[in-house]
C-alpha cells in the first residue's frame, strides 16, 4: 500500500469513527462521584477507631510525627474498603527520577496451611516495600550492582483504588529511598522542601502574633495544557510514537493564525473524551475545574483548583496517566510534548504557587488595601528575594531538551526569570522603597456602554503572559514549567528558596525586635530593602521584546537559554549551600540530579537523531525518489514527444533531494562521531552536532513535502493530524 493509501485508509478510519460507550450512569450526578476511590478523612472517620483516627489527622492536617502503632490498624480498614471495591491487589506508587510513575502490585491473598488462602496486609506493608532500585535513574547514587531500594508510606497523600476493566488495586502514595537514605525520587525533596519553608513560613507568624500558627503549606494548582491526534494518524507516525514530537512536518496551509480555535467552541468527540476523564480524576479526588480549546489547533487545558503541593504532584502524575488510558479509549493519542509540532504554540503546565494554612488562610492573599496588610507585603517580598537570588535554580527545575523547544518563543516565558507584580502590588512596592506606602491603586468599573449588561468591576492591573514568574491576585504563576514534567520539581526549588528568604526575615525581625526596635518600624525597614536589593527582578513590561533582554542583561539577571546552560546552577556553590542548609538535599543528591539532567538530555536528543536519520532514510527519501523518477521520465515523454519540457520543475525536487542527501550523510556521521565519555561531553555533543543535524535533514524533508506527489508522502501531514478529528 502506498504512503498515500495509508494516510487516506487513516482517513476514512477517522470518519467511521465511533464513540465509545457512555460511562455516566443515569441519575449520576458529580457530587456523588467525587472521591468515590479514595480513601479519604471520611471514609477514615467511619472504618478507624477514634484514637488512630485522631491521630492519622494530626499527622495529615497538622504535620504531627505518624505514631508507628497505627499502621496495622490503618492497614487493615484500607484493605477492608479496598477488597469492597473489587481490589485484589495493592500497590505501592511512587515518583522514580524517570520524571514518570511507578509501582509495584502485590496481592492481598496469601496461601494458608490447608491450601486456601486468606487476604493479608499488616501495618509494616503499608508503610514500607522492597521495589529493586537498581534499574532506575541515579546519578552516581547507587552503583547498578546495589539494587536495594524502599517505598515507605506518605500519609498525607490519600491511598485510591484504581480501577481497570479486568480488576481494581489500592494504590498507596510513597517516597522512594536507597538503603542509605538518599532521595531516589521526585517526591522526598518535596516533603522535605515544604517541612523546611512551613519552619520558617510559622516563625514568621508569631512575629504577626500568631503565638501557635498551624502548619504551614505550598499550595499548587497545575493547568496542564495537551494536544489530541486520532490513533491511526499517531501510529503512522514513528517520532510522534518514539519521541512524542514530529521531527519532520511542513507548515500547513492555515495554522493558528486566525486564533478561531482559542476558547473555541470545544469538538464533540473531544468533550466526549474530557467528560470521561473528568468523571475518572473525580472518582480519584482529582479536582478537575476548567476545560477548553487552547491556542492551537488540536491542544486543549485543564486546570484542577489548588491543593497541598504533595498532593498535587501525585495528581498530576495520576492526571495525565488517566488521560493516556482515557484517550486510546477514545481512538485518540493525548500528546505531552511540550512542542509536538514545529511552528504553532507547544504546551506548557503553569504551577499556580502560594502558601497558607487552616488559621490564617493564604499568605499571598492582598485584601483590599495591600498597602495595610503589612503580613501579606512580608510574604510577597519573600518571594521577590527567593526569585532574584535564585532565579537560576527556577531555570534550571524546568530544564530538559523537550522544553528547550518551547522557552524563549512568542509562546512561552522567556528563558529570563523575572517576577511580574501589576500595577497595584508595584505601585506599593515603590512606594515602600520611597519611605513607606500610603495607598494602593483602587479597583474600577469596566464600562462597556450596553445598558443591559451588568456593572463589572476591573482589576487594578493586568495580566502579563510574557512573564515566567507573575502575581495574579491571590498567587503566583510560574509559567516556565513544561507540559511533560512533574510539578514536584519546580515546587521543591519554590519551597526550598522560600525557606531561605523566611529565615532571612524571621531573623531580620527577630533581632531587631530584640534591640528594642519597633516592630512595625523593623518590618518597613526591613520591606525597604529587600525591594531595594532585590527589586531589580520586578518587571511589568513585555518579556518578548528585544529590548528586554538588554535591560535585563544590565539587571544582573541570568539568560539560561539551554538546558546545558542552566543545569550547572544545580551545582554551583550557592545552591550546595542552599539545599543542604535547608535539608533538602545532600551535596551528593545535588550532584545526582545534574548528572541525570544531562544524561536525560543526551538520551532524549539521541533517540530523536536516530529517529531522524531511520524516517529520512526510508521514508522521506524513497517517496523524493520515486517523484524525481516520475518527473524525469514524465519529462522524457515529452521531449520525445516533441514538446520543450520545462525542467524547472525537476530542480524542485532534484534541489532539495540533493540537500536531504547531504543532511542525511552528516546526521549519520555525527552520530557515529566521539561524543565522549562523560554526561556533560554526550550532552554537549547532542546540543551542537546532534541537533543541527537533525535541524538540517528537517529543513529539506519539509522542503520536498511541499513539491511531491501527494500520492508518494508517507507520512500523516499536519494538515490531516491537526484538523482532521
Amino acid at each position: 500500500m502506498s504512503g498515500n493509501a495509508v494516510r487516506l485508509q487513516a482517513i476514512k478510519d477517522v470518519e467511521a469513527y465511533v464513540p465509545p460507550a457512555v460511562s455516566f450512569t443515569a441519575g449520576e450526578t458529580p457530587g456523588e462521584v467525587f472521591g468515590a476511590n479514595v480513601f479519604s478523612k471520611a471514609v477514615m472517620q467511619k472504618r478507624l477507631p477514634k484514637s488512630v483516627y485522631r491521630s492519622v489527622i494530626a499527622t495529615i492536617d497538622h504535620a504531627a510525627p505518624l505514631d508507628p502503632l497505627v499502621a496495622d490498624a490503618v492497614a487493615s480498614a484500607m484493605k477492608d474498603w479496598a477488597m469492597e471495591k473489587g481490589a485484589t491487589h495493592y500497590a505501592h506508587v511512587f515518583y522514580p527520577l524517570t520524571g514518570l510513575t511507578a509501582e509495584k502490585h502485590d496481592s492481598f491473598l496469601e496461601p494458608a496451611g490447608d491450601g486456601s488462602a486468606l487476604a493479608e496486609f499488616a501495618g509494616k506493608t503499608l508503610t514500607q516495600g522492597e521495589p529493586d532500585a537498581s534499574s532506575f535513574p541515579s546519578g552516581g547514587l547507587r552503583n547498578t550492582f546495589e539494587a536495594r531500594g524502599y517505598t515507605g508510606w506518605d500519609v498525607t497523600s490519600p491511598a485510591y483504588v484504581l480501577e481497570s476493566p479486568n480488576g481494581n488495586t489500592l494504590c498507596i502514595p510513597t517516597v522512594f529511598v536507597s538503603m542509605n537514605g538518599d532521595a531516589l525520587d521526585h517526591k522526598t525533596p518535596l516533603l522535605r522542601s515544604q517541612q523546611s519553608m512551613a519552619r520558617h513560613a510559622e516563625r514568621v507568624l508569631r512575629l504577626f502574633g500568631h503565638a501557635t500558627p498551624d502548619a504551614v503549606v505550598s499550595y499548587c494548582g497545575a493547568e496542564q495544557e495537551y494536544f489530541l491526534v486520532d490513533r491511526h494518524f499517531f501510529l503512522g507516525r514513528p517520532d510522534l510514537l518514539n519521541a512524542g514530537r514530529t521531527l519532520f512536518g511542513a507548515k500547513p496551509p492555515k495554522g493558528q493564525e486566525f486564533d478561531d480555535h482559542y476558547f473555541g467552541a470545544i469538538p464533540e468527540r473531544v468533550l466526549g473524551y474530557m467528560l470521561d476523564t473528568e468523571r475518572e480524576l473525580f472518582k480519584l479526588g482529582i479536582p478537575a475545574k476548567t476545560r477548553h480549546n487552547e491556542v492551537a489547533p488540536g491542544q486543549f487545558e485543564i486546570a484542577p483548583m489548588f491543593e497541598r503541593a504533595n498532593v498535587a504532584a501525585d495528581h498530576q502524575q495520576l492526571l495525565m496517566t488517566t488521560f493516556k488510558r482515557i484517550a486510546q479509549k477514545h481512538g485518540m493519542e493525548c500528546l505531552f510534548h511540550e512542542k509536538p509540532f514545529e511552528g504553532i504554540n507547544g504546551s506548557g503546565k503553569h504551577v499556580n504557587f502560594s502558601l497558607g494554612n487552616a488559621t490564617e488562610g493564604n499568605l499571598l492573599l492582598p485584601g483590599d488595601t495591600p498597602h495595610e496588610n503589612a503580613q501579606f507585603l512580608v510574604f510577597c517580598a519573600a518571594v521577590i528575594r527567593a526569585v532574584h537570588r535564585y532565579g537560576g535554580l527556577l531555570r534550571a527545575s524546568v530544564a530538559s531538551a523537550s522544553n528547550d523547544h518551547r522557552l524563549g518563543a512568542n509562546e512561552a516565558p522567556p528563558a529570563i526569570i523575572s517576577i511580574f507584580l501589576g500595577d497595584q502590588l508595584a505601585d506599593v512596592f515603590d512606594q515602600v522603597a520611597k519611605g513607606g506606602a500610603t495607598s494602593s491603586k483602587e479597583k474600577g468599573t469596566l464600562m462597556i456602554g450596553v445598558d443591559t449588561l451588568p456593572v463589572l468591576p476591573t482589576d487594578p492591573g493586568d495580566r502579563n503572559r510574557t512573564s515566567p514568574f507573575a502575581f495574579t491576585g491571590n498567587r503566583f504563576e510560574f509559567r516556565a514549567p513544561g507540559s511533560m514534567q512533574s510539578v514536584a520539581g519546580p515546587m521543591v526549588t519554590l519551597n526550598t528558596i522560600m525557606a531561605e528568604a523566611l529565615d532571612h526575615i524571621a531573623t531580620e525581625l527577630e533581632t531587631a525586635v530584640a534591640a528594642g526596635t519597633e516592630f512595625n518600624a523593623a518590618v518597613q525597614k526591613l520591606l525597604e530593602e529587600i525591594i531595594t536589593d532585590h527589586g531589580a527582578v520586578v518587571f511589568n513590561g513585555d518579556g518578548y521584546s528585544e529590548d528586554w533582554q538588554v535591560e535585563a542583561a544590565a539587571r544582573g539577571l541570568p539568560d539560561l537559554r539551554t538546558t546545558l546552560d542552566a543545569l550547572p546552577e544545580l551545582i554551583s556553590e550557592s545552591a550546595m549551600e542552599l539545599f543542604s542548609t535547608y535539608e533538602v538535599f545532600s551535596h551528593r543528591e545535588m550532584h545526582s540530579r545534574y548528572e541525570i539532567g544531562l544524561e536525560h538530555y543526551a538520551l532524549s536528543v539521541g533517540v530523536e537523531a536516530r529517529l531522524t536519520l531511520e524516517i529520512g532514510t526510508t521514508s522521506v527519501l524513497p517517496a523524493a525518489v520515486r517523484h524525481q523518477t516520475e518527473v524525469a521520465q514524465n519529462l522524457a515523454a515529452l521531449k520525445a514527444a516533441g514538446v520543450d519540457p520545462d525542467l524547472s520543475v525537476l530542480a524542485e525536487v532534484s534541489v532539495p533531494l540533493a540537500e536531504l542527501r547531504t543532511a542525511l550523510s552528516a546526521l549519520r556521521t555525527a552520530l557515529a562521531g566521539d561524543a565522549g565519555t562523560s554526561a556533560l561531553e554526550e550532552a554537549r555533543h547532542a546540543q551542537d552536532a546532534l541537533l543541527p543535524a537533525m535541524a538540517a535533514v528537517r529543513a529539506a524533508a519539509d522542503a520536498l513535502e511541499g513539491v511531491v506527489a501527494d500520492d508518494l508522502w508517507p507520512l500523516p501531514t499536519y494538515q490531516e493530524m491537526l484538523f482532521v478529528l
